[in-house]
């Protein structure tokens, strides 16, 4: 069989974060002719659980760029890639060296998530938490609270570009981790950051799935760095118009705008729909 796989933000979605009617009329026609799809994205359970609810998103998830792989039947995981203690220490200093809050990410016991921040240096970071806040599943607490025993999934900043530079510079030293960086929706001075362990990505991730579900093709559509790994292990990759350069050079082909129902279009192209 093939495996269709979904980027999120950028690529599946529209800039409102959301599937149009036309690409969740897509998803159903993919369905009902038995074409296996899933999803590879950079969110974590509880920012997509919702979004994808209803839309035959029946195969396992690859979450948070390859950290984890979520098994919809279950309310398992199967695989979790975890920080150590000195991975942790070295991203929190460099994180707190340049005076911005460090956010840690945690799977606790029970499938518990949670996010624990240091004291909040700005307003957008204020506003971060109330957005997590607000994600159903996700607990937010000060990093006084964090338990000894929780396992760190990631860790996350958001700050002025010129400083979230400077954090990647230091993280890419980092033999055992890696770092996604970009510009954030809070404003066009700022940059957010992402830090996690550098055997996970979605492309190690979407191999194991293709083994595990016996698929002899995969086909995945992306926009970001992030989906650099997953275009690699591919048979046939796609971005959209949108996309980072470096993911369009990489491409199989270029397709049409993520705001536009790009992918849609093209998959009802490419099977008949």
């Amino acid at each position: 069989m093939e495996l269709v796989v979904f980027d999120l933000d950028g690529t599946l979605l529209n800039r409102d974060s959301a599937l149009s009617a036309r690409t969740a009329e897509t998803l159903r026609r993919l369905a009902d002719r038995g074409i296996a799809y899933t999803v590879a994205t950079g969110r974590m359970l509880h920012g997509s659980r919702e979004i994808l609810q209803g839309h035959g998103f029946r195969l396992p998830h690859v979450l948070k760029n390859g950290v984890m792989i979520w098994h919809p039947d279950s309310g398992r995981y199967s695989h979790v890639s975890i920080l150590t203690q000195a991975e942790i220490q070295h991203v929190l200093e460099a994180v707190m060296a340049q005076r911005i809050t460090p956010f840690i990410f945690t799977l606790e016991p029970g499938n518990r998530h949670a996010v624990y921040h240091a004291p909040l240096q700005g307003s957008a970071e204020e506003g971060l938490v109330k957005h997590y806040a607000k994600q159903a599943g996700l607990d937010v607490r000060p990093v006084a609270e964090l338990p000894g025993t929780a396992d760190i999934t990631n860790i996350s900043a958001i700050g002025a570009m010129a400083t979230i530079q400077k954090i990647e510079r230091l993280i890419d030293a980092e033999e055992h981790l890696v770092a996604y960086a970009g510009a954030a929706l809070e404003g066009e001075h700022l940059g957010w950051i992402d830090i996690h362990h550098s055997e996970a990505s979605k492309g190690g991730a979407i191999l194991q799935l293709k083994r595990d579900l016996g698929a002899s093709r995969v086909i995945c559509f992306g926009d970001g760095d992030n989906d650099l790994s997953m275009f690699a292990m591919a048979d046939e990759s796609y971005a959209p118009v949108n996309a980072k350069p470096r993911v369009k050079a990489a491409a199989t082909a270029v397709i049409g705008h993520h705001d536009e129902n790009g992918i849609a279009e093209f998959l009802r192209e490419r099977f008949e729909l």
